[in-house]
């Protein structure tokens, strides 16, 4: 009897342990889990720092409009393809080091989700832009 119950909350413990894990994972994942501050403004410019290796965290940020605002993607290490940056509806493509930052001015933006992604269109990002 003693065995059977220390089985049932082994058994328990293991699949509520998975459940939460993958829960956060899944969070992490797809972006819905809260961004950290990534967004910070420097002498008038927004800076939106993304770090890309085997994607880009936070895969979304929240920053302001009608600010002048830079993206800056840190890289350490990157040998994937977020080393290589495209934001299509501006026309930008982007190659990044392996290590290092690369600013890239977007200019002033308005109210809207700007979206991005690697060169392959694996891992993707975006920023909302707000009041």
């Amino acid at each position: 009897m003693k065995a059977i119950a220390i089985s049932i909350i082994a058994v328990v413990l293991l699949i509520g342990g998975s459940f939460i894990l993958t829960k956060k994972n899944s969070e992490f994942e797809t972006g819905t889990h809260a961004a950290p501050n990534n967004v910070a403004v420097v002498d008038g410019k927004q800076i939106i720092t993304i770090n890309a290796k085997g994607g880009y965290l936070p895969r979304k940020s929240i920053a302001k409009a009608g600010i002048p605002t830079i993206i800056r993607f840190d890289t350490n290490g990157t040998f994937d393809c977020s080393s290589s940056v495209r934001i299509p509806s501006m026309d930008i493509s982007k190659v990044l080091p392996q290590s290092g930052s690369t600013n890239i001015d977007i200019g002033i933006q308005q109210i809207a989700t700007l979206q991005g992604a690697c060169g392959m269109g694996m891992y993707p990002f975006e920023v909302e832009f707000i009041i």
